[in-house]
């Protein structure tokens, strides 16, 4: 046999050897695309009812697929934004209004407050003092029960702007902690004692995923002007949106008790509704 000869008969059988291969690649693949024999498509048969076996899956394919229990990604929580100013108002629909009860909760005067509330379905917003909660634990759990909103007002009421971001730190969170233990959720909302705001109280209390809120209306109630002054403060303050500061600890606050029992019916017939803010994202 010639060179010649014995070369062609090699590339002859590399080429047989190719043509094996491409036609096991081909059956492999078969059960993924259509046969054609002369020009009508084979399909393959269809599945027999009931469960199918899994299709085993290359080795590198298991890092693909979740283990068993793994779910959806969880959205990270959203981050309360740092605030340059406190909320001073609500939005809402309508003659919207909100009542705010600051430095209880006080075992005088804040039990008269809820029954007036309870009496007529409103609710509320309590902005209280840890040292109070700790004192009466079981008023915050009423509040809790009767749909109010309790929010932060720091431990001791003390003036924020002369206080270090530590001391700041440690007046907000505390009270957090024993308004969760009592009320059963950590406050979404702080005030600052006196209105006295400043860039730490906003950066500390949006750390602690509190939103600030003020007021649109001081009755002043704790200089005791009379239950008649307060009445009519809230009576021409009234417009939507509006949010009514009074207090029910801090002092003698039976003038407070007395005038919300009076302005509050008369809220109601002229068409307010007395409701709490709800916490927005932006």
């Amino acid at each position: 046999m010639t060179k010649d000869q014995s070369l062609t008969r090699l590339l002859t059988r590399r080429r047989a050897l190719l043509a094996g291969a491409a036609a096991v690649g081909a059956a492999g693949t078969a059960g993924l695309f259509a046969t054609v024999v002369g020009e009508e498509p084979i399909r393959p048969a269809a599945p027999a009812a009931g469960p199918q076996p899994r299709r085993a899956l290359k080795p590198s394919a298991y890092r693909l697929e979740p283990l068993t229990g793994y779910g959806p990604p969880r959205a990270a929580p959203r981050r309360t934004l740092v605030r340059r100013a406190p909320f001073l108002r609500v939005s809402g629909r309508g003659r919207t209004m909100v009542l705010t009860f600051d430095d209880g909760p006080d075992p005088r005067y804040t039990p008269h407050i809820l029954d007036t509330l309870r009496e007529y379905d409103v609710r509320a917003m309590f902005f209280v003092c840890g040292e109070m909660v700790a004192d009466h634990r079981e008023l915050v759990a009423r509040m809790a029960d009767e749909g109010h909103v309790v929010g932060n007002h720091t431990w001791s009421h003390p003036l924020l702007t002369r206080l270090s971001r530590g001391r700041i730190h440690a007046e907000m969170e505390r009270t957090c902690d024993i308004v969760e233990e009592t009320y059963g959720e950590r406050p979404a909302w702080f005030r600052a004692p006196y209105g006295a705001w400043n860039r730490a109280t906003f950066q500390l209390g949006a750390d602690l995923g509190m939103e600030p809120l003020a007021w649109t209306v001081d009755t002043l109630d704790w200089t005791t002007p009379g239950t008649r002054t307060i009445i009519d403060r809230v009576e021409h303050g009234a417009a939507p949106g509006v949010v009514v500061l009074s207090h029910d600890a801090g002092g003698d606050r039976s003038q407070s008790v007395r005038a919300l029992r009076a302005y509050l019916p008369q809220l109601l017939d002229s068409g307010y509704f007395i409701t709490v803010p709800e916490r927005k994202y932006r």
